[in-house]
């Protein structure tokens, strides 16, 4: 029977249930929260971002949820250093040079209050005379750290990344899968919707 569990990962685990880089002194990782096994993550978090995983075991769905190719939509909620302006946020949607590609659009906004997010351990660096403001960005690739480079090459550094939700299409239908109460280190089994959704996804 495949299992789908949702993971709010905290800032500074290991997206894998073994630290291979590290044997002598190991970094927390998916298994010092999740007992179960033999079930493997959707894609990647950074170690320093935070947020929503899906683990399974079901291998068609990880690899249509993990190949760019299916452009299926990523939500992250970003704090930054200092308030970029319209045009700056234009910049970001409408696609991003890094070194030897070009970031595909992205659906970028300004939040006017900072969303409601459990604290993060440890907290961020503040620095008084530098503002700092949260976007949220919703991409339809996954690259490496793209997110924290995207908005670094147009000058506002990523402090907090954290991602908030996972979308996918089952025929012309958007569906979501969202982090909602989880808190930090916690994680729940997939609701028998979520099941139903997840699996006949894997099928398309």
């Amino acid at each position: 029977m495949y299992q789908y569990i949702l993971f709010n990962k905290p800032y500074g685990v290991l997206c894998q249930f073994t630290d291979k880089d590290n044997p002598n002194s190991p970094r927390p990782t998916l298994k010092d929260y999740i007992p179960i096994p033999d079930i493997y993550s959707v894609g990647r978090l950074d170690f320093d971002s935070e947020g929503l995983l899906l683990l399974t075991n079901n291998g068609p769905l990880k690899h249509r949820l993990s190949h760019r190719e299916f452009a299926h939509p990523r939500t992250y909620l970003v704090q930054v250093e200092r308030i970029p302006d319209e045009p700056t946020l234009n910049h970001l949607r409408q696609g991003v040079q890094i070194k030897d590609y070009c970031t595909r659009p992205a659906q970028v906004q300004l939040l006017a209050t900072p969303p409601n997010l459990s604290p993060r351990n440890p907290p961020i660096r503040y620095r008084k005379t530098v503002p700092t403001s949260w976007l949220e960005i919703t991409l339809t690739e996954g690259r490496n750290r793209q997110v924290r480079r995207m908005t670094a090459a147009i000058g506002y550094p990523t402090l907090r990344l954290v991602r908030v939700s996972i979308g996918f299409k089952t025929g012309k239908t958007l569906e979501k899968l969202s982090l909602g109460d989880l808190k930090p280190g916690e994680w729940r089994e997939a609701t028998k919707l979520e099941r139903h959704t997840l699996e006949s996804l894997s099928y398309q």
